[in-house]
């Protein structure tokens, strides 16, 4: 209602981005973030946009840099759209005409680098080359494990998003009905998220033994002796 607290203020004494920001409104007591219907949509689209335009580059080989650098400064917005509708449509790239064509022999020689953007081909390969990184200093990991806890039947959860009712010092709690409790899930998303991370840390803590403050295992290890390394990846 003051017109103060919007994303980006250039007035701000202290800047802040746009990503902090957003998290921080995700994380304030106020839930009125965390339950609006787009804002989790709208901003990160803006996050992944942006991301995209700033940590995306192209390479090529020394060879051709020259030709390919005259082919994509002479290639039109127009040509470009006109392939794409073209396969997005599943045409056959024989019914493509040359300068179409073209196209194809960019991609060919053009590499794109977008490690930076989650879920892109070149994080992928940026993982991978972390994990055989990993194998060869620590050696192969030995246990391959996939967690995925269920926020819709954990107390903890429901005790998250803001349920004073459940107790945690039961061994069995009583907690509301299934619906109420997918309800309560799909209406906190931020809630689930930040359940998955607890759940993690402290499978890793307590059954594991690691000391995430130090970054290494326990003095006293975990359930299968004391940890060296782990790597995990979340879908």
């Amino acid at each position: 209602p003051l017109g103060i607290g919007g994303l980006e203020d250039q007035t701000r004494p202290r800047p802040i981005s746009f990503q902090k920001q957003a998290e921080y409104y995700l994380d304030i007591s106020d839930k009125s973030f965390r339950h609006h219907k787009y804002f989790n949509f709208v901003a990160l689209n803006i996050i992944q946009r942006r991301t995209a335009h700033l940590h995306t580059y192209f390479t090529v080989q020394k060879p051709n840099f020259e030709k390919v650098a005259q082919k994509l400064v002479n290639i039109s917005p127009e040509i470009l759209q006109s392939v794409a509708t073209h396969l997005e449509s599943e045409g056959k790239a024989s019914d493509l005409s040359k300068e179409q064509k073209e196209v194809f022999d960019l991609l060919s020689k053009v590499n794109t680098i977008s490690a930076k953007i989650p879920g892109s081909q070149a994080s992928k390969l940026s993982d991978r080359n972390t994990i055989r990184a990993f194998s060869g200093y620590f050696g192969i990991g030995h246990i391959f494990l996939t967690m995925n806890p269920s926020a819709a039947h954990s107390p903890i959860f429901q005790v998250m998003v803001g349920d004073e009712e459940v107790d945690l010092q039961s061994r069995f709690p009583t907690l509301v009905s299934a619906a109420e409790r997918a309800i309560r899930l799909s209406q906190d998303p931020v809630a689930a998220a930040d359940f998955f991370e607890f759940s993690i840390k402290m499978f890793l803590h307590h059954l594991l033994g690691w000391d995430f403050v130090k970054g290494r295992s326990t003095h006293e290890g975990g359930i299968l002796g004391h940890v060296r390394a782990f790597h995990g990846n979340v879908e």
